[in-house]
């Protein structure tokens, strides 16, 4: 009796640890599908790293003002996060643009698993390559402005930053890459949706640069961490209807 009580206790938790495991499996499969595809090719890092060493250059050229207005926190904060908006956003378009072109999404709608491990893995791999780039576009603006960005608090917003803005991006770009005009489309979805995160991330990037009390920056922080939240479980709940339009 005891034997067969074991047995089933077995039975159960290996039923209820199955779902999980092949969750996770699935979810590693695509984020590695997207590593070594792009390990391979290049083509998505090297596009996002010349963008943003562009943009940086552009701004260091634009902003042609003295060295002390040039290191103002506010001025610093915009500039940073421009550059990661806009090199995001070249990621996450051509992400889905290989994705659809090559017949990948097909393949991964007709594989038999949890819609939801595409979505998270999608959004991890993205998110991968957008700190890539930010880790090595923060040491070139430091280098070129003369402004010490390797601070715990700016990282963290930075990371805050990031996730957000993968998560709503890779559910907008997989939504866009269905239309013939997705390289217009995707922006003019994902800034007015994004725009909360990116005002945070600046103001709160601003004070932690500025040095400013952390009460100050804290109500910033907050709404940057109920955002990802918030935008995140949206993409979870949507995901599948958005995939199979």
């Amino acid at each position: 009796m005891k034997r067969e009580s074991a047995l089933v206790t077995r039975d159960t938790q290996y039923t209820v640890r199955n779902p999980l495991l092949s969750f996770l499996r699935a979810l590693s499969a695509v984020v590695w599908k997207d590593l070594s595809a792009e390990m391979r090719s290049r083509e998505l890092l090297s596009a996002m790293l010349v963008f943003a060493l562009l943009v940086i250059l552009i701004f260091n050229f634009a902003l042609d003002l003295d060295p002390k207005t040039r290191q103002e926190s506010t001025i610093t904060a915009g500039v940073l996060w421009v550059i990661f908006t806009f090199a995001g956003t070249l990621g996450l378009n051509r992400s889905m643009a290989v994705e659809k072109d090559r017949g990948c999404i097909d393949g991964l709608l007709l594989a038999p698993v949890d819609r939801s491990a595409i979505y998270f893995g999608k959004t991890i791999a993205n998110l991968v390559f957008m700190l890539i780039v930010e880790i090595i576009v923060l040491p070139i603006y430091s280098l070129l402005y003369n402004v010490n960005l390797f601070q715990p608090g700016l990282l963290l917003v930075t990371l805050l930053g990031s996730v957000g803005y993968v998560a709503v991006g890779t559910l907008l770009a997989t939504m866009a890459v269905q239309a013939r005009t997705r390289d217009v489309l995707l922006p003019i979805l994902l800034f007015p949706v994004v725009l909360p995160i990116v005002l945070s991330a600046v103001k709160a990037s601003g004070g932690f640069l500025d040095g400013i009390e952390m009460t100050e920056i804290r109500p910033w922080l907050n709404l940057l961490v109920v955002y990802d939240i918030i935008f995140i479980a949206i993409a979870f709940m949507v995901f599948d209807f958005v995939v199979e339009e």
